[in-house]
């Protein structure tokens, strides 16, 4: 008998057992991650993880339609599919001397350079 009631019990770990059950079908490695351990700067916000699950299910809506070789991506207001190929064409940089850059290197970030 659980000691936790239901309302409060918090559920985890499914991640992991995705990633073993592909890994098992395709043959191929596959490694599970947390959010929050990628983005060290704070929980997400309701917005993070709204854009997260809008993410996750536009690309399981790709794969059910046998769309390969898609990624998604947010053209606001909207989450579309957009070919890989397409994605690598124009690489987006950010200038070196730009506020972004400034504040990682703040942060301890390192661009080895």
């Amino acid at each position: 008998m659980s000691l936790i009631h239901p309302a409060h019990e918090r559920l985890g770990g499914i991640a992991e057992k995705v990633a073993h059950s592909i890994e098992e079908m395709t043959g191929k490695e596959t490694r599970s991650l947390v959010l929050g351990h990628l983005q060290r700067g704070g929980g997400p916000t309701t917005f993070d993880r709204m854009l997260a699950l809008r993410f996750g299910a536009a690309a399981v809506r790709l794969v059910a339609e046998r769309q390969f070789g898609m990624m998604v991506a947010l053209q606001p207001p909207n989450i579309v599919p957009v070919a890989i190929a397409e994605a690598l064409t124009t690489p987006r940089r950010v200038r070196l001397d730009s506020d972004s850059i400034a504040t990682a290197r703040d942060l301890g970030i390192s661009f080895g350079d």
